[in-house]
């Protein structure tokens, strides 16, 4: 076996066979010949791909390892690291997007002469994709939201560069099997497929910005040919932007992986100019004379060394020096500096940059000038940190002081969800831009209630210059309220009144039940029904089941990291099961939730309805005993093996009598919860409504 061979965790060879981890350790205990780990750790072996692809199929748990599965554990397993892999790839699929034939010509030879070939003809493609000579790039800080600050780069690079040969030979499998994949799903697709599973594979170290928050960020700022994201981290911002004629995309990040891998995944997705930098934005600047249409931005927040001893007589400091405490601030006026007259740019900010005093100079300056348009609050859980309702702001470098500017403050607080997956945002798009293009078209807006108002700038230049929209927006209606708290109690006294008629009748004693048993892993096999588990990306733009949902009994809520990858969609009558978290549940999807895309931590169970009741299967899944003896415990974490859930081998007639119980139990678990949230919200609106006098209190 060669040293730099491809390796594979436990993790891994689970995913290859489509069993749990827990199987993987019982085949090392229990088979002498089980291939011996390579490398990892004690607690964390890792083993030869080749030998466990060989082993599993001679025992015949591995009929043909998938082409995606195969490509991504070379990826993954690679000798330098999952991301220079990942460079690699993704170099070689922009020459496969961009010049088809000549990838041929230089992948038909051995490996050793496509390593040779490949540094010559990369350059040819990326020096005139990226306007840049192939440059070597080295620092390692971190100015987009995500990974570990180190110490500050010197000067900015170009972010993309030609590998050398010596460096693509251990990568050579995984070009050609990325070839290969490319060649099925089209090189962009591959690339985001791979690039998908790398982000998922490492939530902690990258924060993304959502796909649906990002189209909004691109919408605000309207149409623009050049456009540029200073903080860039995975490119999400500037794939948003919508693509014109002659359009240049300017990015920058001070995390070399990630100003590579963005350059290389908007090469592949547009055809506009792609210019990326490596450095960190606020010391170095790589455009410094860029004057753009628009500027997009998730900056880092919350961060001390930002420059602030070495940046004090900066240009760029307009409208006042920041405090060392307000990086946030010194991003807002980075921006405004890179944009033409008349430019947009719309930053992404903690709520509490808004009211700190320590800004409140430079906010009054911005108002004052007419450069802060808009602050738009959004819902919890619209970005990460999920936590707190974080804040757009709508920026303009003014081309002349207004007479009389008015601000546009918005707060879509109320379109938050129960659910784990972000707000509704097709209702928070369609407020936000049509409040925002109302503004931007008279300079005013008539108040809408409880969403949005433009006040004068006069009215907030006090000693705070407050700007947290929540502050200034007048209440709903006193009689909008009564009327809806009155609707919310009528709702409950029904489905009070529905739970009380669904209360289970008094269960009879019966001896304890001797039946066969079988398990959901033997069904499986036996083809009584088809097991899925849930995906880490995709493309189709549905909603999206979670565990959480599976486990609060709500709608599909959830999102997942867009990819090219193929989402498992859930059908009526499908049994779905959390894997994490320790607890009893599974649930029968039906009408309203068919069609959602299955979630990371669930596991689908599609019974052929000749064989199995999906009622009477989630019923018995359900069972406290049944799930203890089928779960396996970490130091901090419960996880569920479906596969060693039982249940009993019984005649379908004899199924569906338990399915018609099961169901019925299902049904007033509903109306509980259903009644708790109703009363939660009757409650909360009574307080409010007593609290600022729209309810009287007798």
């Amino acid at each position: 076996m060669q040293d730099n061979a491809t390796e594979v965790t436990a993790a891994g060879i689970a995913r290859l066979a489509g069993v749990g981890r827990a199987a993987v350790s019982n085949w090392r205990r229990r088979h002498a010949d089980f291939p011996k780990p390579v490398g990892g750790t004690e607690t964390s072996p890792s083993f030869a791909l080749t030998e466990v692809e060989t082993w599993l199929r001679d025992q015949g748990k591995l009929a043909e390892v998938p082409l995606r599965e195969r490509v991504w554990q070379q990826l993954s397993g690679h000798p330098e690291g999952p991301v220079t892999a990942l460079t690699h790839a993704g170099c070689v699929l922009l020459l496969i997007h961009d010049r088809p034939t000549v990838w041929l010509d230089a992948s038909a030879g051995s490996d050793a002469r496509l390593a040779a070939m490949l540094p010559g003809v990369l350059e040819e493609v990326l020096a005139p994709r990226f306007g840049t000579a192939a440059t070597v790039n080295t620092p390692d800080t971190v100015n987009s939201p995500g990974a570990v600050n180190t110490s500050p780069s010197v000067s900015p690079r170009a972010a993309v560069h030609a590998p050398l040969g010596p460096d693509l030979l251990t990568s050579v499998p995984l070009l050609r099997g990325a070839a290969e994949l490319a060649a099925e799903l089209g090189a962009r697709q591959t690339f985001e497929f791979l690039l998908g599973r790398h982000l998922d594979a490492n939530p902690r170290q990258y924060t993304l910005t959502p796909a649906d928050l990002a189209g909004l960020m691109a919408d605000l700022a309207g149409p623009a040919r050049t456009v540029l994201d200073p903080a860039c981290g995975t490119g999400a911002l500037l794939r948003a932007v919508t693509a014109r004629a002659d359009q240049e995309l300017y990015a920058q990040d001070s995390a070399p992986e990630l100003a590579t891998l963005t350059a290389l995944r908007l090469a592949l997705h547009t055809r506009a100019g792609v210019h990326g930098a490596t450095g960190d934005t606020l010391r170095a600047d790589a455009h410094p004379e860029l004057r753009a249409d628009a500027v997009l931005c998730h900056p880092p927040f919350n961060e001390r060394n930002w420059g602030h001893d070495e940046l004090a007589y900066d240009p760029r400091w307009e409208y006042g020096f920041p405090a060392r405490t307000e990086s946030e601030l010194a991003w807002v006026q980075h921006a405004l500096a890179r944009l033409k007259d008349g430019g947009t740019a719309v930053l992404l900010m903690p709520p509490a940059a808004a009211s700190r005093r320590s800004g409140r100079r430079i906010r009054a300056d911005l108002l004052r000038r007419g450069a802060l348009r808009a602050v738009v609050a959004l819902p919890v859980g619209a970005a990460p940190p999920y936590n707190i309702p974080l804040h757009l702001w709508v920026l303009r470098r003014p081309e002349k002081a207004p007479a009389q500017p008015e601000v546009l403050l918005a707060d879509t607080g109320q379109f938050a969800t129960e659910g784990r997956g972000g707000p509704d945002w097709r209702v928070v798009r369609e407020a936000v831009l049509d409040a925002w293009r109302a503004f931007d078209r008279a300079g005013t807006l008539q108040e809408r209630p409880g969403l949005a108002r433009s006040l004068p700038v006069i009215d907030l230049l006090d000693d705070d210059v407050d700007l947290a929209p929540a502050r200034h927006l007048p209440p709903a209606t006193a009689a909008d309220g009564a009327e809806a708290l009155t609707a919310v109690r009528e709702r409950l006294g029904e489905t009070l009144r529905l739970t009380t008629d669904l209360t289970p009748p008094p269960a009879d004693t019966a001896q304890p039940a001797r039946w066969p048993l079988t398990t959901v892993g033997e069904l499986a096999r036996g083809g009584a029904l088809v097991m899925r588990t849930g995906g880490s990306g995709g493309h189709a733009r549905v909603p999206v089941l979670t565990d959480h949902d599976v486990i609060a009994g709500t709608a599909p809520s959830g999102t997942l990291p867009e990819s090219d990858e193929e989402a498992v969609l859930v059908e009526p009558g499908d049994v779905v099961v959390p894997v994490l978290g320790g607890g009893s549940m599974a649930r029968v999807i039906d009408d309203a939730s068919g069609g959602a895309a299955l979630g990371r931590s669930l596991v689908l169970l599609r019974p052929d309805p000749t064989a199995l009741d999906p009622w009477f299967l989630a019923g018995f899944l359900r069972g406290t005993a049944n799930n203890r003896q089928a779960s396996s415990y970490a130091s901090t974490a419960t996880r569920l093996d479906v596969r060693r859930l039982q249940l009993p081998r019984l005649p379908l007639d004899e199924q569906r009598r338990y399915g018609a119980r099961f169901r019925a139990l299902d049904e007033f678990e509903r109306a509980l919860r259903h009644a708790g949230r109703l009363g939660n919200q009757l409650v909360r609106g009574m307080y409010d409504g007593l609290t600022d006098g729209t309810v009287a209190p007798d």
